[in-house]
């Protein structure tokens, strides 16, 4: 057997990879910066940034004050602070996390030194609380369910797929083209990971409540439904052969349903009487045999779009390679 391999020091990671610290924020003047003095002190060579999106406080400010490098980012919700974080900061090792103070700081060497030494592209801190107000129940059966029904479409999942407490790769953050808007971005990282097959793990952290002051952005239903939609809309695009099977399955099925007493009545008379009934039960044969047509000719467009993806990914090296 071969011992598992011993993971990377505080400063063998600060000699070995440039970190950078992301941290999107929306009116977090109250806990940004107790989050900057937490990253900092356990990775002391990152960059930090924090990524302004239009907030209303003193987010800027404060975040300023504390040493980060401050940027903004005027188009609204997290995907779109998270698609220009992505684009514009240059780095070997990505931590990104939010800046209301909830995530373990602590954990992100453990987190970077795990990505670095297996040669990870992504591994996500799986949140654990202890702490009542930290993770509302609802959020808690919503996360479970969401989850879950990734699990049954694509095979495999985390198992908290809404963390927003992630370290990437450079090779993940340069070939990943986000398209979310909003906090279902975290389920699109996550579908991107599965697709493409990229080595990933995940991390039990600790979870807290937020500081006095601090308020939650993330509306239980609304968000909800978006990522739920967002879940749907993956499925649609990346297995199209199945979703639009299982739509022509239920439309045939349905077909032979109202045509089996026209079979049973032709084949005693002869005769079909309800004309319209026949109309419609061909109408709906031929959407069935449509819809299995156009998940086939779009299985073979997601095929050729999948291995554009792949190649881009593979265009940059693995962690902990040389230029990494």
């Amino acid at each position: 057997m071969h011992a598992a391999p011993e993971l990377l020091s505080t400063a063998d990671i600060a000699a070995s990879a440039r970190v950078a610290v992301l941290l999107p924020c929306y009116n977090e003047e109250a806990a940004i910066g107790q989050t900057i003095a937490a990253f900092r002190a356990v990775l002391p060579g990152a960059a930090i940034y924090v990524y302004d999106n239009n907030s209303s406080d003193g987010t800027v400010k404060v975040a300023a004050a504390a040493g980060a490098i401050v940027r903004s980012e005027r188009m609204q919700g997290k995907g779109n602070v998270v698609r220009r974080m992505f684009a514009d900061v240059e780095a070997d090792v990505y931590v990104m996390a939010d800046g209301d103070a909830t995530y373990d700081a602590s954990a992100a060497p453990a987190m970077v030194a795990q990505l670095l030494t297996d040669r990870l592209d992504m591994v996500v801190g799986a949140r654990q609380s202890e702490v009542e107000a930290a993770y509302r129940r609802g959020h808690v059966w919503g996360n479970r369910l969401l989850t879950g029904i990734l699990a049954r479409l694509f095979g495999r999942s985390f198992s908290d797929i809404l963390s927003g407490y992630r370290v990437f790769s450079r090779r993940f953050v340069k070939s990943f083209p986000v398209l979310s808007e909003g906090f279902e971005i975290e389920t699109e990282i996550s579908v991107h990971a599965l697709e493409l097959r990229m080595p990933v793990s995940e991390k039990i952290t600790a979870y807290g409540a937020r500081p006095e002051g601090s308020i939650s952005k993330l509306s239980t239903y609304r968000d909800g439904w978006r990522i739920l939609h967002t879940i749907i809309t993956l499925f649609r695009v990346e297995k199209p052969i199945l979703f639009f099977g299982v739509i022509g399955v239920v439309v045939a099925l349905f077909a032979l349903i109202l045509a089996a007493p026209l079979i049973l009545t032709y084949l005693h008379t002869g005769l079909v009487p309800r004309l319209p009934t026949a109309v419609l039960v061909m109408g709906l044969i031929i959407l069935a045999f449509l819809n299995g047509f156009c998940g086939l000719i779009l299985d073979t467009v997601v095929r050729g779009r999948r291995e554009v993806r792949r190649l881009a990914y593979l265009s940059f090296p693995a962690p902990g390679d040389r230029g990494a």
